[in-house]
């Protein structure tokens, strides 16, 4: 097992490997972000993990940005490769696979058609 030297990261990318998101070209997109960190020599500056279920998986595949705590939904490649590009040029849009922003201290979920709200967890508690 490697052990890396995470000195000088400025950006952590959690890419959800859960069942639901590699049913839904998680592989294929892992595999993209990845080869765009490099392909842009980004490599000392973001670091990627694959993750099990962020339960979300309406939304797979489910992709999280640190420390901006963004979370979009990466359903192609090129989605993929369009968030690690927004690293380094904001202007990349992402507004149509936003699913969380993290503002003001809590998550707030992107208002558009295509995102289902899903079970809240106080709702889920009483259950």
């Amino acid at each position: 097992m490697t052990t890396w030297n995470l000195t000088g990261t400025k950006k952590h990318v959690l890419i959800c490997n859960g069942s639901s998101c590699m049913r839904k070209e998680g592989e294929d997109i892992t595999l993209a972000i990845r080869d765009e960190i490099k392909e842009l020599e980004l490599d000392q500056h973001i670091h990627t993990s694959r993750t099990r279920c962020n339960g979300r998986c309406k939304d797979a595949c489910v992709v999280i940005v640190y420390p901006e705590g963004n979370w979009y939904s990466a359903t192609s490649t090129d989605i993929g490769r369009s968030i690690i590009r927004n690293h380094l040029d904001p202007s990349v849009d992402l507004a149509e696979s936003l699913i969380y922003s993290f503002e003001n201290d809590e998550m707030k979920r992107a208002d558009t058609p295509e995102r289902i709200k899903g079970v809240s967890k106080v709702e889920k508690s009483k259950v």
